[in-house]
This record gives structure tokens, sequence and C-alpha cells, in this order.
């Protein structure tokens, strides 16, 4: 079993601190695209209202309907001035959210070429351990060869 080592602890530090920055971007893009939709429905409600204000025009209309008219326009007006800054509030939100997570995404990449780094010294160790151990063994079997050459050769 792997000994957890200060880096893998950062590393899961790091990647729970993404992971949340990515569930709360989901949950400001979820928000933004409602305040667009909410935006959308409003301005698509004022051109509507516009039209039936416009054919009742054409066809004549009272003093009384004509203030009616103007005032809810007003007030459709007024909803659209407010949606369209809680659309801005959430807009930014949503940018601040993504450099957040890109912020954490980014950490999260140092540490693994940090770990990147680590394994590849390790395989390099091993290799020139391994390679030292082969030169070695190599070497005794070479001096084991001359031996029992140059014992052979003095029996006879």
């Amino acid at each position: 079993m792997a000994t957890s080592t200060p880096l893998d602890t950062l590393i899961t530090l790091a990647r729970d601190s993404r992971d949340n920055a990515g569930v709360e971007l989901s949950g400001l893009r979820r928000a933004q695209q409602e305040a667009r939709t909410q935006l959308d429905t409003l301005l698509q409600y004022r051109h509507e209202y516009r039209q039936q204000l416009q054919a009742a025009m054409e066809t004549g209309i009272g003093p009384d309907r004509w203030g009616n008219y103007q005032q809810f326009l007003r007030s459709l007006d007024e909803a659209i001035a407010r949606s369209r800054q809680v659309l801005a509030e959430r807009e930014s939100r949503l940018a601040q959210g993504q450099q957040r997570w890109q912020s954490e995404q980014r950490r999260l990449n140092a540490y693994d070429t940090l770990v990147d780094r680590r394994e590849c010294a390790e395989r390099q160790r091993v290799s020139r351990r391994e390679q030292r151990l082969a030169d070695e063994m190599s070497a005794g079997m070479r001096l084991r060869r001359q031996a029992h050459t140059a014992h052979s050769g003095s029996n006879h």
C-alpha cells in the first residue's frame, strides 16, 4: 500500500476545491440562464403588449384605456430594467466563478506536474540502480570467467 505524502494531500484538497468550484459554477450558469430567460420573456411580453396597443389605437381607444396601456408599459419597462440588472449581476458572478474554477484547475495541474516529475525521478533512480546491479553482475561473471580460465590454464 502506498504511503500518503504531503503532496498527495495537497492534490486531494486541490481536487476537492476544484470540484466545489465546478459545482458552484454550474449553479451560477443555471442562475444566469434563468435570468436571461426571464428577461427574454419580459421583452417578448412587452413586444406583444405593444402590438395589442397598436391594434387598439388603429380601431380607436379611449383615454382611460390609453392610460392603462401606458401605465402597464411603464411597469413592464421597469421590470425589464430590473431584469437586465439581475442578468448583468449574474453574468458578473458567472465570470468570477469561471475564473475561480480555472484558478483551481491550474493549481491542480501544477500539483500533477510535480507528481509527474517525482515519478519520473523515481523511474530514473530505479533504472540507474538496476543498471548498476546489472553492471556489477556482469563484472562479477567476467571475473569468475577470468578466474576460471586462469585456473583451468594453470592445471594443464
